[in-house]
């Protein structure tokens, strides 16, 4: 399948439920299931090269291959929540069982690796760390992209700068521009791979000619982010950590050698501890790698499915 399918589940909350998104690649019925989780303020339609090389490779292994790209919920095609308060990782590893169980009652699951991009990566933290949730299989390989259990403050306060300050756009070209302009630290990309990066990122506001686009997320997504405290967020660190060191997965951390928000010493501690990760940096690439450069595609192809 060179096109993904777009499919919903139905997850609960406090008031009545909301209906998430995900993008289906590949095999629908394999029983090999790849889960990516983006970024904060992205959506599932960012791992369209990775999802793409990897269902090609796939589909020449017994089975197929089966990747599965959610928006979480608030971006993409999925719900916004009645309560802005929801948008926290609780929820989102929550919503996470809801679409694995459904996934395994459509077709079973025998191995399931999970690849999260920096909030993707804090999801599959607590999906992996928790001892006893109900999932259909263990995770078998866990990539953590740009992110661990400690975060850096100063990346948290260059996130806020922009984070659910939606605004609207002339063109898609002039959206593309604007998110670049706060998007630099991704790394070298070409005009197209950009444009193509960009472009699921926005919705019309409506469907006039002359009609505006805004970005794709609920702006409330930044209410909880904003109360976050610089001694909240090392408060924070105990826990993940906890998280961390339960992991039985095997584990690859990709990291922008200039990122500033999983730093050197961060990504070294996680290679001691926990599940031992192994660790792949990126020259020329801050916060966050976007699966898209050849040799990216290529750490992930190689430690998924070599």
């Amino acid at each position: 399948m060179t096109e993904p399918t777009l499919n919903y589940v139905t997850c609960p909350d406090a008031n009545g439920g909301h209906r998430m998104a995900y993008w289906q690649w590949g095999q629908p019925d394999s029983a090999n299931v790849v889960v990516c989780m983006h970024g904060l303020s992205r959506q599932g339609r960012d791992f369209d090269v990775l999802a793409r090389a990897l269902t090609e490779q796939g589909a020449g292994r017994p089975g197929g291959l089966r990747v599965v790209c959610p928006d979480v919920v608030g971006r993409g095609e999925s719900d916004w929540l009645k309560d802005p308060m929801g948008y926290q990782i609780p929820l989102y590893a929550s919503d996470m069982l809801a679409l694995l169980a459904r996934l395994h009652t459509q077709a079973s699951i025998k191995v399931l690796d999970w690849v999260g991009t920096s909030m993707g990566g804090l999801i599959g933290m607590a999906v992996c760390g928790q001892p006893g949730l109900p999932l259909p299989v263990g995770v078998r390989r866990l990539v953590l992209n740009d992110v661990g259990p400690a975060i850096e403050w100063q990346a948290i306060v260059r996130i806020g700068t922009y984070l659910g300050k939606a605004g609207h756009f002339g063109s898609v070209q002039k959206a593309a521009d604007a998110m670049w302009a706060i998007s630099q630290s991704f790394g070298p990309h070409t005009p197209e791979q950009w444009l193509a990066l960009s472009t699921p990122m926005l919705k019309r506001v409506s469907q006039t000619p002359d009609s505006k686009w805004r970005l794709h997320y609920d702006p409330a997504i930044a209410d909880p982010f904003r109360l976050a405290t610089e001694e909240s967020s090392r408060q924070g660190e105990a826990v993940l950590w906890g998280l961390y060191d339960n992991i039985k997965a095997e584990t690859l951390i990709l990291r922008g050698r200039q990122s500033d928000l999983l730093s050197a010493a961060t990504a070294a501690a996680m290679t001691t501890r926990g599940p031992r990760a192994r660790l792949v940096e990126f020259d020329g690439v801050g916060h966050a790698p976007t699966l898209v450069a050849a040799d990216q595609v290529a750490a992930v192809k190689g430690f998924l499915l070599g």
